[in-house]
C-alpha cells in the first residue's frame, strides 16, 4: 500500500508485536524500503517479489538487492534493459527472470482509477433500524449480541424439540437438556462436532448380525456408507459398511481383508441386499454400489443420493459431504486426514487405522447424510424438484454403476501399431516445420515457437502476448494465420498428431483395470451444471471425432469376443429439434415433421432458393447458424467460425431469424425469464440458477444470458437421454437379455450386444430411446442406430 502514499495520504499500521503504531508518509516509506519515490514500491516488488501476495519477483533477489538495483537504475524495466551489464549471477538471475519481474509488478500495481463515485451522506451513521435487527438477530438466533444492542429480553429463543418435556417425571432432565442448549448457543455455529455433539454410534460385532440384521429388515429407508482402502471404486477393498436410519444414531461393521472371509460375512446380509422395498440413502452412492458389485451384490431396493438432491438445489455448488455438512448443519465432521494424512504418496489407508477411530467417523458420515436428506427433502419438494430427483437422478445412479462396472473392451494390439504410425508422422510433421523456419527448436515450448513465428518469420506485426509476456500460440491463433504460411498447417498437424499420441493412443492401454482387462470410465453425474454427464478416468466423451485421425482411435473400442458386436446408437439433431419444439416456429417444426435435412432446408429458407440448389457452402453456413443460436452466438462469433466477414455474418443471421421468427422470440422471452426469476429451467422443471443475470458488467451478463437461451436446450436433451438410459437398462432386465450399456457421449449410446440379440435389442434401444420424452408442438424424436466389430465402425 505504499505505492497508494502521497502528500495528503498517509499509511496506519496498528500496533503490533511490541510496536507501537505507526504513520507513514511518503518520507517514511522510502526511508523504509530504500527508495527515492514511492511510486517505486512496485518496482521494488516486481523484483523482490511479496510470498504473502503469491507475487514471485525474480527468484534470489531480496529486499537489499532490490533497492540497490533501484538506486542504480531507477525503474524495474531499466534494471531489465541493462541485464547484460550487470555481471556475475545476478546479471543472470535477472535474464532468466525478466517474464516473471514484469508480471510481478503488474500484480504489485494497485489499479486506482476504477468509476466509483463518492457520496459523502452515504457514509454517515443514522439511526439503527431496530425492528429489522430484532428480525434478524431472532432468526439468527443471535442472542447474546441482540442482548447487548437492543436489551436483555429483544431477542426470544425458538423451541427446540430436545428442549421439550412432556411430563413432571423428566423435568431434571429436561433442565440439564435446556442448560446444555443454551451453552451450545452461546457456541460459535462451526464449533459443532463430533466431541461436543450427543451421538451413539456403535461397533458391530459378527456374533451380533443376525438380530442386527433382522432389525434392519424391518425398516423402509436406511442410510448406508462404505470405508474402503481406495477412491477407486473399481480396485478398491472393502474395510467397512455403516448404517443408520435414526439421527445422531449409527452401526459400524468391520470387513475382514480375507477376501473369502468377507464375502461369507457379506452373505448373512443377502436378505437385506434382496428386499425391495427399502430406500438406501448415501452420499455419492453409486460408488458405494460399484464397490458392492465387485464383490457379487447387487442391491434390490430404490436409491436416494443426497449429493445429487444438492446437485438439483444448487447445480453450481460444491457438493462433497462435509462441505454440505457444515452449510446446512452447522455441523463439523471429522477430516479424512486426521485418519489417514493429507493427499499425496504418504498418505495412509483406511485400513491401517484404528478400530475406534474409524467407527467414529464411518458411523458419523452414516449419521450427516441422513440428516442431509431430512434437510433437502422439503426445499426439493419446495422447488418442484421431486419429479428429476426420483424419475431421472436417483433411478440413473444404478444405470451408471452397472455401466462402469462393464467396462469396454480395448484393442491393444491395434493401439500399439496406430502409436508407431503416428510416431512416424510425427517426426515427418517436426521435420517440415524446421525446414520451413530454417532452424531447429523446442516445437512443443510456446514461447519459442512464438519467437519463430512472430520474430523471425514475423507472421504478424500486431501479435498478442499472454501475461507473461510471450507470444499467444493457441489454437485460434494458428488458425487465422493458416492463409499466411504453410508451417502454420504443419504445426497444427504436428500438434493433433502429438495430442492423439499421447492424451488417448498411448494412454488408454495404462488405465486397462487388471482384474477385468477392460477399460472403466467413471461418470460424473453432479457436475456438469446443465445436467450433462461427463466422464473421467479416462474421459472417453473427449475422444475426436471431427478429424480423420481421431476417428481412428473409435477403432480401438471393440466387443467382448468375436461373438459380440458394438451398438452406437444416437439421437438425430436433438438440440434443434428442442429449440423448435419449445419455440413453436412453424417453418422448422415443419422442416422435422417432413423429414428433411435440417440445414438444407434451413439454408433454403435463409437464402430464399429451392432446396436443390442450396450448396455445401450455403449448407454449412446454415448448420453453423442453426446451432450457433444454441449458444446465443452473435455476428462476430459466426463471422469467426465460417472465416466471413462480419457484415455478411448479420446478413445471415438477419435472414435466419426472419424466416425462424419464433425462435428469436423464444430467446428474447428466455433472456427476460432469467432476469425476472434468476434462473431458467428444461422441460422437466431441471433449474439453472444464473447469478450474473444481472451484473453491470456487460461481457459478464452477456454470458449469463447466453447460458439462459443455451440451459434449457442443452439440459432437455441431458435429460431425455438419461431417460433413455433408465429405459433400456431396465428393458434388458425384462426381457434378460445379455446386451450391456457400455457407454455414453453426450446424444449417443454405446453397448456390447451377443450378435444372436442383435435384432431384439436393436428395437428395444431404438424404441426407448424415441420414447423416453414426448416434445411439445408434435416435435418428432428420432434416434439411428448401427453395429460392427468397432466403434467407428458401428457408428
Amino acid at each position: 500500500y505504499g505505492q497508494l502514499v502521497k502528500d495528503n495520504v498517509v499509511m496506519y499500521k496498528p500496533a503490533a508485536f511490541g510496536i507501537g503504531s505507526q504513520i507513514l508518509g511518503p518520507q517514511q516509506v522510502c526511508e523504509k524500503w530504500g527508495i527515492k519515490r514511492v511510486e517505486q514500491v512496485i518496482d521494488l516488488l516486481g523484483l523482490m517479489g511479496d510470498a504473502s501476495d503469491n507475487i514471485p519477483g525474480i527468484k534470489g533477489v531480496g529486499e537489499k538487492t532490490a533497492s540497490k538495483l533501484l538506486a542504480t537504475y531507477d525503474t524495474l524495466e531499466n534494471v531489465l534493459l541493462h541485464a547484460d551489464q550487470i555481471k556475475g549471477a545476478l546479471g543472470e538471475k535477472i535474464s532468466a527472470g525478466k517474464e516473471s519481474a514484469i508480471l510481478s509488478k503488474k500484480l504489485a500495481t494497485i489499479i486506482t482509477n476504477a468509476p466509483i463515485q463518492f457520496d459523502e451522506e452515504a457514509f454517515k451513521v443514522n439511526e439503527w433500524n431496530k425492528e429489522a435487527l430484532q428480525e434478524l438477530f431472532t432468526q439468527l438466533e443471535f442472542k447474546t449480541l441482540g442482548a447487548r444492542l437492543l436489551g436483555n429480553n429483544a431477542i426470544k429463543s425458538t423451541p427446540k424439540e430436545s428442549n421439550i418435556g412432556s411430563t413432571k417425571e423428566n423435568s431434571n432432565n429436561n433442565n440439564t437438556a435446556l442448560i446444555q442448549q443454551s451453552l451450545f448457543d452461546l457456541l460459535p455455529q462451526h464449533e459443532a462436532n463430533i466431541h461436543n455433539t450427543e451421538h451413539q454410534y456403535i461397533l458391530l460385532e459378527e456374533n451380533g448380525l443376525p438380530e442386527f440384521i433382522h432389525q434392519l429388515l424391518e425398516l423402509h429407508q436406511i442410510c448406508f456408507d462404505t470405508e474402503t482402502s481406495s477412491l477407486d471404486a473399481n480396485n478398491a477393498e472393502l474395510v467397512g459398511m455403516s448404517f443408520s436410519w435414526q439421527k445422531s444414531s449409527a452401526y459400524y461393521l468391520p470387513i475382514p481383508s480375507n477376501k473369502e472371509a468377507a464375502l461369507a460375512l457379506l452373505s448373512q446380509f443377502q436378505p437385506l441386499w434382496d428386499k425391495q422395498d427399502i430406500e438406501w440413502v448415501g452420499h455419492n452412492i453409486k460408488y458405494d454400489l460399484l464397490v458392492l458389485k465387485w464383490y457379487g451384490i447387487e442391491i434390490k431396493g430404490s436409491i436416494y443420493d443426497t449429493m445429487l438432491a444438492h446437485y438439483l438445489i444448487d447445480p453450481d455448488g460444491k457438493r462433497s459431504m462435509d462441505n454440505l455438512s457444515r452449510r446446512y448443519l452447522n455441523y463439523d465432521p471429522i477430516a479424512i486426514e486426521s485418519l489417514i494424512g493429507k493427499k499425496g504418496k504418504d498418505q495412509g489407508n483406511m485400513r491401517d487405522v484404528e478400530i475406534s477411530s474409524i467407527k467414529e467417523y464411518a458411523a458419523e458420515d452414516a449419521d450427516i447424510t441422513l440428516q442431509l436428506k431430512h434437510v433437502f427433502d422439503p426445499i426439493i419438494k419446495e422447488q418442484e424438484l421431486n419429479n428429476l430427483l426420483n424419475q431421472i437422478e436417483n433411478p440413473l445412479v444404478q444405470v451408471l454403476c452397472a455401466m462402469e462396472y462393464e467396462g469396454i473392451n480395448l484393442d491393444i494390439p491395434f493401439l500399439k501399431n496406430y502409436s508407431e504410425r503416428l510416431q512416424g508422422e510425427i517426426v515427418d510433421a517436426q521435420e517440415n516445420v524446421f525446414k520451413q523456419a530454417g532452424l531447429r527448436f523446442n516445437l512443443a515450448s510456446p514461447k519459442q515457437l512464438g519467437e519463430v513465428l512472430f520474430e523471425h518469420l514475423k507472421l504478424d506485426e500486431k501479435a498478442k502476448k499472454t501475461k507473461t509476456g510471450q507470444y499467444a500460440t493457441g489454437e485460434d491463433v494458428l488458425q487465422k494465420l493458416q492463409n499466411k504460411h504453410k508451417i502454420v498447417e504443419d504445426i497444427l498437424n504436428f500438434r493433433e498428431l502429438t495430442k492423439l499420441k499421447s492424451t488417448y493412443v498411448d494412454a488408454l492401454p495404462l488405465l486397462i483395470n487388471p482384474k477385468s482387462g477392460r477399460l472403466h470410465s467413471s461418470f460424473n453425474q453432479a457436475l456438469v451444471v446443465t445436467g450433462r454427464l461427463s466422464s473421467q478416468n479416462p474421459n472417453l466423451q473427449n475422444i475426436p471425432i471431427r478429424t480423420a485421425r481421431g476417428r481412428e482411435i473409435r477403432k480401438a473400442f471393440i466387443p467382448r469376443n468375436d461373438e459380440h458386436y458394438i451398438i452406437s446408437a444416437d439421437y438425430s439433431q436433438i438440440e434443434l429439434r428442442i429449440i423448435a419444439a419449445i419455440s413453436g416456429d412453424k417453418n422448422m417444426i415443419e422442416a422435422f415433421l417432413e423429414g428433411k435435412d435440417i440445414h438444407t432446408a434451413t439454408a433454403s429458407k435463409v437464402y430464399k432458393l429451392p432446396e436443390n440448389e442450396v450448396d455445401a457452402t450455403m449448407r454449412r453456413n446454415a448448420k453453423a447458424v442453426n446451432f450457433g443460436i444454441i449458444y446465443g452466438q452473435s455476428a462476430f462469433g459466426l463471422a469467426e467460425n465460417l472465416n466471413i466477414s462480419r457484415t455478411e455474418a448479420k446478413t445471415i443471421i438477419e435472414a435466419y431469424f426472419e424466416q425462424f421468427p419464433m425462435i428469436k422470440a423464444y430467446m428474447n422471452q428466455t433472456v427476460q425469464f432469467a432476469h425476472d426469476n434468476g434462473y431458467v429451467q428444461t422441460i422437466d422443471g431441471r433449474k439453472r440458477p444464473l447469478n450474473d443475470i444481472h451484473s453491470s458488467n456487460a461481457v459478464v451478463r452477456g454470458f449469463a444470458e447466453r447460458n439462459a437461451i443455451n440451459m434449457p436446450i442443452q439440459g432437455t436433451a441431458a435429460d431425455m437421454i438419461k431417460k433413455a438410459m433408465i429405459a433400456i437398462h431396465y428393458a434388458l432386465k425384462q426381457h434378460q437379455l445379455n446386451t450391456k450399456l457400455i457407454l455414453q457421449v453426450h446424444d449417443e449410446l454405446l453397448f456390447d450386444v451377443p450378435k444372436t440379440e442383435l435384432e431384439s435389442a436393436q428395437k428395444l434401444i431404438l424404441t426407448a430411446m424415441e420414447n423416453a420424452m414426448k416434445l411439445p408442438n408434435q416435435v418428432p424424436v428420432v434416434a439411428s442406430l448401427g453395429y460392427g466389430n468397432n466403434w467407428l465402425e458401428a457408428h
